[in-house]
């Protein structure tokens, strides 16, 4: 295959083009936004769509792509559940690139090129782009991710069940399983407004300071610092537990986190961080069902 021409151009194209551009963001020259996320492979799937040999060039960044996103998750730079949500972004903007170069190249001669001078030119505006969007780029808003659920305990038992989780065992979802931390205990060190809750995950931690403590009412942290794989892109706030008395002792459990993403477009990532967030909370509740049914046996 490295005897192709097309296969030898479109592996060295795209491995430098996407090379650069995460040394870029790396070096935070670029933003987690429109020019990486969209203008970019958008641009390397042009240079790949004008190359004359469409089979071995596409052949070229599949090559590329694999070795990139395995590269990545095996050296703990990104998770594989963020591996997945890329190429999610990232695959239909590359055929999009690849169509342009092609029928850019059908208004000529009808050919493709290998005129090195022509493939890299598109790239150039991706550097040009990039910069912009830096100075444009406005701070990231406040999203917030809600989870609720009614449980057939009282607020009291459900608030002592849930502000110091010593084992979260319980099956793990689909995205869980594939890369998506998973929370294994939290540890609350007082309780008391001022005091510190920290909650291990298997890639890492995240510590939370209690800003609201009102038993059977509502446990309220802010985040003080986390440690997860990847997710450098991703500012976590506050978590905040409400609790809702119902008739028959029951209560409404409300779970809410606060963040902030760079990540762009929104219109794609918001709905994946969010469903990441309620798998998580999810798993939680599922534990906190799981404790409580064990405490009162009910």
């Amino acid at each position: 295959m490295f005897k192709n021409k097309c296969f030898r151009i479109s592996l060295i194209l795209s491995l430098v083009f996407l090379s650069c551009g995460f040394a870029l963001l790396h070096y935070g020259l670029v933003e987690y936004g429109i020019a990486f996320f969209v203008l970019l492979p958008v641009v390397v799937g042009f240079s790949i769509g004008a190359l004359p040999s469409k089979g071995w060039s596409v052949f070229g960044l599949c090559v590329t792509l694999v070795c990139m996103v395995t590269g990545m998750i095996m050296l703990g730079l990104e998770g594989a559940v963020c591996g997945f949500m890329v190429l999610g972004i990232l695959l239909p903007l590359l055929f999009l690139g690849s169509v342009i170069g092609h029928l850019v190249m059908q208004l000529g001669e009808g050919k493709g090129t290998t005129d090195l001078k022509i493939l890299v030119a598109p790239f150039l505006l991706f550097l040009f782009a990039a910069p912009i969007e830096n100075v444009l780029t406005e701070s990231p808003e406040v999203v917030e991710a809600k989870t609720e659920i009614i449980l057939p305990y009282t607020p009291d038992e459900v608030f002592d069940a849930i502000k110091s989780v010593d084992t979260l065992d319980v099956p793990r979802s689909f995205l869980m399983q594939i890369g998506l931390p998973v929370p294994h205990k939290c540890i609350l060190e007082k309780e008391e407004v001022g005091a510190q809750r920290t909650c291990y995950f298997d890639g890492g931690q995240i510590k939370e300071e209690v800003t609201a403590y009102e038993k059977g009412k509502v446990l309220q942290m802010i985040v003080t610092d986390y440690q997860l794989t990847g997710r450098k892109w991703l500012g976590f706030k506050d978590a905040i537990y409400l609790f809702e008395e119902l008739p028959g002792n029951k209560t409404k459990l409300t779970r809410i986190t606060t963040y902030t993403s760079e990540l762009k477009p929104r219109l794609y990532w918001q709905p994946l961080e969010e469903m990441g967030i309620q798998q998580e909370h999810d798993y939680v509740f599922r534990n906190l069902q799981k404790d409580l049914a064990n405490t009162y046996s009910r």
